[in-house]
């Protein structure tokens, strides 16, 4: 058979990755706040959408809203407390006539420039927080280097004394310990080492106690000897750290040369050490979790699912000024630009309605399997994976994995990330129904904490129980549990027991 290149027709299928198809996959695996920073975005360069309360959309002329699914009611929300303006011109005026009681315009001390502005203010009927911004005059908080460089300026007279501690300071980190080395400072600026150890010996001085240390043992030695506690024992045990950690009472006592009642109250004054006296002035900011899906109890017995309205962007896009500019529009590249803008708003507001359709829809089918956590708690918790829930909604099972990845549901047992719905599945000794992994980790804990001192669990006396309770599981996978959960062995936990009991003897 001959060989011949020659063309040829052919229709075929095929699913083609638009951009579009990529964004709305990914926009249903965005937290609250990335969502929130691409749609400002999106607005800053499409003039065709704009960002509106619920008070603005309902106007006859106002832009074409989004459809959305039905938001909750968040009567059930404390209202935040707001002062009008109003209320605070009568609250500055009562204040200046106790002040100035003779005089009815004492709006005037304040200078022509700032009654002018106080009486536009006030007779524009302004909202507070527009002539007013407290955070702009709030007090910066201190921070560890401005702690540390004004004990420096009064610690030291000597210049030289003073840069070679504004150096050491530079080498604190975040806890409060030094991680510099004093061999290298005194090479790097050409001084004695000696030198340098005695202004770092100044600086260990300084608020907070244990500041300036080297590691954990200095730091505590450091905060015992500014309590005048820093004996033989205590210098001993604070060299041997590592067998405190490992709960080894009985050589700490024979290394420290002290009985068991002194080396119980040794431990309790460690305890009531700062490992980490620098986290003190940390100014790291605060992360607060917003639940995406609220779920409450029904009256008649069931489970009502609701949507934030806090992580429900409301996105319209402007039909009206469309119209408008369109019709000015002065050549086909400007109704190309503005038939592109309106095509991308129009796909963003239904992206955004799908997001949210499909986050109710899966966190449904959650609540659905994991009624007996809702009502019961955690140690009802069944075992589930992603497939499932897929199969029932009918979803693909990636689908379901994006939309669990960063929400959380806020349940009347707390807020919980969607992820942890999901657990693994642990045999059942009788062959009924499988155990989540989660509920076993609850059964193990709970099992520890109500052991006593004279009866300590075992992983194969835990083993045991469960497999009595129905629960079939190897003894590694106890062991495995316990040492994710930071529970220490049988072992260590006797002897912290014992020591605990001798105490509180």
């Amino acid at each position: 058979m001959a060989l011949a290149a020659k063309l040829q027709m052919r229709q075929s299928q095929a699913l083609v990755m638009t951009p579009q198809l990529m964004q709305s996959i990914r926009l249903l695996q965005y937290t609250h706040t990335e969502l929130e920073r691409f749609i400002d975005e999106e607005i800053e360069r499409n003039p065709l959408l704009e960002r509106v309360s619920d008070e603005a959309s309902g106007g006859e002329d106002g832009p074409e809203a989004a459809p959305l699914p039905d938001e909750p009611s968040s009567d059930w929300l404390e209202p935040e407390l707001e002062w009008s303006a109003e209320t605070i011109s009568d609250k500055l005026d009562s204040t200046l006539e106790n002040v100035f009681p003779d005089e009815p315009g004492a709006i005037d001390r304040l200078g022509p420039d700032l009654a002018a502005q106080w009486k536009s203010n006030s007779n524009g009927k302004q909202p507070a927080s527009e002539g007013f911004d407290l955070d702009a005059v709030a007090a910066r908080p201190v921070t560890l280097r401005d702690h540390i460089a004004e004990q420096i300026s009064f610690a030291f007279v000597d210049p030289v004394d003073r840069m070679i501690a504004a150096d050491l300071a530079d080498s604190l980190d975040e806890a409060g310990y030094f991680r510099g080395d004093v061999a290298e400072t005194a090479e790097r600026l050409d001084i004695a080492a000696r030198v340098v150890e005695r202004v770092l010996g100044v600086c260990q001085t300084f608020d907070p106690v244990g500041i300036f240390g080297r590691d954990l043992a200095e730091c505590l030695s450091l905060q015992l000897r500014a309590r005048n506690r820093l004996d033989p024992a205590m210098a001993k045990l604070l060299a041997h750290l590592e067998l405190l950690a490992r709960r080894d009472f009985q050589a700490l006592r024979r290394i420290c040369g002290v009985d068991e009642e002194d080396l119980i109250d040794m431990l309790a004054e460690i305890r009531a050490l700062d490992p980490k006296p620098g986290l003190a002035f940390s100014t790291g900011p605060t992360t607060s979790i917003i639940a995406d899906v609220i779920v409450k109890a029904a009256p008649d017995g069931s489970w009502t699912i609701e949507l934030n309205p806090e992580t429900l962007p409301r996105v319209l896009v402007d039909q009206a000024y469309y119209t408008r500019v369109n019709a000015t529009a002065r050549n086909a590249g400007e109704k190309d630009f503005l038939a592109e803008c309106l095509q991308n708003a129009n796909w963003l507001t239904r992206s955004l309605d799908q997001r949210a359709r499909t986050i109710l829809k899966v966190t449904a089918e959650i609540v659905r399997q994991q009624d007996g956590f809702l009502a019961h708690g955690v140690s009802h918790l069944r075992p589930l994976n992603l497939r499932t829930v897929a199969d029932a909604i009918g979803m693909h099972e990636s689908t379901v994995s994006r939309v669990t990845s960063n929400k959380y549901m806020l349940t009347p047992r707390g807020v919980f990330e969607l992820r942890y719905f999901f657990t693994a599945s642990i045999a059942s000794a009788e062959g009924g129904d499988a155990h989540s992994s989660e509920a076993v980790r609850h059964r193990i804990r709970s099992l520890i904490e109500q052991e006593q001192s004279a009866d300590v669990l075992s992983d194969d006396a835990i083993v045991d129980i469960l497999r009595k309770t129905g629960i079939d599981i190897a003894r590694r996978t106890v062991a495995k549990y316990r040492e994710g959960m930071n529970i220490p062995s049988s072992v260590q936990r006797r002897r912290e027991k014992r020591a605990m009991a001798f105490a509180n003897a």
